[in-house]
């Protein structure tokens, strides 16, 4: 059944997080360099949850955010950041590619996030050492460093919460040992969760990985940790540009393959040849009549990347259930997650909220969890406003005009 209420205590989380004690008490001198205008250049080390993957649209992560952060707290800030997350990799792996990846970018500080991949098959002594190894070579180098216990997860079998809680143990008695700056990751979204459980499962994307509302708070966090200083990145909206790669495919007059859901499959082929008549089109039809949320879920893991499309369109219809709100984000996060390349953005994926294609249907809070997740997930949505009466060809053709397709 559809969710009967939306509760999302923002104000009460965002508060709670700004006034979360840092970790300790250490001073940075990266701090004073920021204030002060000098260049800056931070390298954000870790695994998947640092690097950019689908979790939060494939665009952005936190490192993107971090930066945006500090110079929201200092105008004069001259920062350049570096991402240097691999998706599955430990502190094996970090050590393996330290030199290329982190030490040769000469960073002013680096942030170090690794664990949640260690906790699988890295013993904690061995995850000690080699957080220990990497202190010390990018000390070698002069840089400062912030070590960070992972985000929690939602509980697997092979991430339980219990292991998972020794191993941030281990980054916080490193730190303490070592003399190094500490946020811990761990201890702020847990407060969230005990908090309000929903608001933190808002957070996420998947049992392990942030969204990219999560992400915005690891930012929140670091950038407080690294200057004392409290920002918010609420504010921040997914890319303007939110369809680069259909545009690119338009101006260049490429071949451009479709993948959408209905009533999509039969509008955008005439709403895209009115903007771009010489256009070349594949529209690959994706069926949504009597499917759950669950079952478009499963056809997204299995279709998508596969298909390997330029612009995926997702127009989930109210008819599309999940048995609890709690089945219904995970569905929901999970549609979108599967219609995002693994990586790096190469097709775009836009959604239509219902309100665009049921314009007479009334709003409920399944449209409010509905903008909620697209805005965590860091895409674009294409909504209706309040007082806008416009059919929904005109609503699609007009959002596409703005973001530049077509003359």
């Amino acid at each position: 059944m559809r969710p009967n209420h939306v509760y999302y205590s923002s104000l009460l989380f965002l508060l709670g997080w700004i006034v979360a004690p840092v970790a300790d008490a250490q001073q940075l001198e990266t701090a004073a360099m920021i204030r002060s205008g000098e260049p800056v250049r931070i390298v954000c080390f870790g695994d998947s949850v640092t690097g950019v993957y689908y979790h939060t649209g494939s665009r952005r992560a936190y490192t993107d955010m971090l930066g945006l952060a500090l110079k929201k707290t200092h105008r004069r800030a001259n920062v350049t950041m570096v991402n240097a997350g691999i998706s599955g990799h430990t502190t094996v792996n970090a050590l393996a590619r330290i030199d290329t990846d982190v030490l040769a970018h000469k960073p002013t500080l680096v942030t170090v996030m690794f664990g949640l991949n260690d906790m699988t098959r890295v013993p904690l002594e061995k995850y000690r050492e080699n957080l220990v190894t990497i202190i010390r070579k990018c000390r070698a180098v002069g840089a400062e460093l912030v070590l960070c216990t992972p985000n929690n997860v939602i509980d697997t079998s092979s991430r339980p919460t219990g292991k998972l809680l020794e191993y941030c143990q281990v980054v916080r008695q490193v730190a303490r040992e070592q003399d190094v700056a500490l946020w811990d990751c761990y201890n702020a979204f847990e407060q969230i969760r005990t908090r309000d459980a929903f608001a933190w499962r808002m957070l996420m994307s998947d049992e392990i990985h942030p969204n990219m509302d999560g992400h915005k708070r690891i930012a929140e966090g670091m950038a407080r940790r690294i200057t004392g200083h409290a920002v918010s990145l609420v504010d921040i909206p997914p890319p303007a540009d939110a369809v680069p790669n259909t545009v690119a495919h338009v101006r260049q007059t490429q071949p451009i393959k479709v993948m959408a859901m209905p009533p999509l499959d039969r509008m955008i082929g005439p709403i895209m040849k009115g903007l771009a008549p010489e256009l070349t089109l594949e529209i690959i039809p994706w069926p949504t009549e009597g499917k759950s949320l669950p079952d478009l879920e499963i056809e997204a893991r299995a279709q998508v990347r596969a298909l390997k499309p330029d612009l995926v369109l997702l127009a989930i219809p109210r008819a599309a259930e999940a048995e609890t709100r709690e089945a219904y984000v995970k569905s929901y996060a999970w549609v979108m997650n599967w219609s995002l390349h693994f990586s790096s953005n190469q097709w775009d994926c836009i959604v239509i909220h219902p309100s665009v294609l049921e314009p007479a249907a009334p709003a409920d809070s399944y449209d409010r969890l509905v903008r909620q997740l697209v805005a965590a997930q860091d895409l674009s949505l294409i909504d209706r406003g309040r007082r806008d009466n416009r059919p929904a060809e005109k609503i699609i053709r007009d959002w596409l005009t703005g973001q530049g397709v077509g003359p």
